[in-house]
């Protein structure tokens, strides 16, 4: 599991090195539109939901990765306190829905999750980049086949990120690290609320 870890954590650097640095979305920036089906099978429309009240969207690597299980069991173990106050969540992977359904099993998580087919809400949201060719083979040599998990997204995958969306659709809160062994605390979102 530690060298699985090491490989994991190399994707990054070599990712990153080679000029293939996403740079998200700034506080104050309006947050794109977009629609898709979360695992429920329900349509999922961004500006619909804004009109009811704020937005945390969230973009995760895949079921694969242990910290992104983490971060959404986190979050799900507190989702009451969010939505108390009135909040929608709603995470995106690169993944197939399939793979989405195992994130689910791992996670329990119950808010809506969407696949990103064709990373077309991770483009729009700057977080997507390209794991190149040779640790896309790593990965694949420790049981992790990008193209097949993730479909038309191939090797693509996000910075994992945390945008808060108020109902005016302008990004109030992000979190946004290329290293994916750090992630956004509960409290820290609840007090970006």
């Amino acid at each position: 599991m530690k060298r699985l870890l090491f490989v994991l954590s190399s994707i990054l650097i070599i990712s990153f090195v080679d000029g293939n640095s996403p740079s998200g979305l700034n506080v104050g920036d309006m947050a794109p539109d977009f629609k898709s089906v979360n695992q429920y099978g329900k349509e999922i429309h961004l500006k619909s939901l804004l009109k009811s009240g704020t937005v945390v969207l969230l973009f995760y690597r895949g079921e694969w990765c242990p910290y992104c299980n983490r971060e959404l069991k986190t979050l799900e173990d507190s989702l009451s306190m969010i939505t108390a106050k009135g909040v929608t969540v709603i995470a995106v992977s690169p993944e197939k829905t399939e793979n989405v359904s195992k994130t689910i099993e791992k996670t329990k998580a119950t808010y809506s999750i969407i696949s990103d087919d064709s990373a077309k809400i991770m483009s729009m949201y700057k977080v997507a980049y390209n794991v190149d060719t040779t640790m896309t083979r790593r990965l694949k040599g420790y049981g992790v086949d990008l193209s097949e998990r993730n479909g038309t997204n191939g090797n693509r995958l996000p910075v994992p990120a945390v945008y808060i969306i108020n109902k005016d659709g302008k990004i109030t809160y992000r979190y946004f690290d290329v290293d994916y062994k750090k992630r956004a605390s509960v409290k820290e979102i609840i007090n970006n609320l």
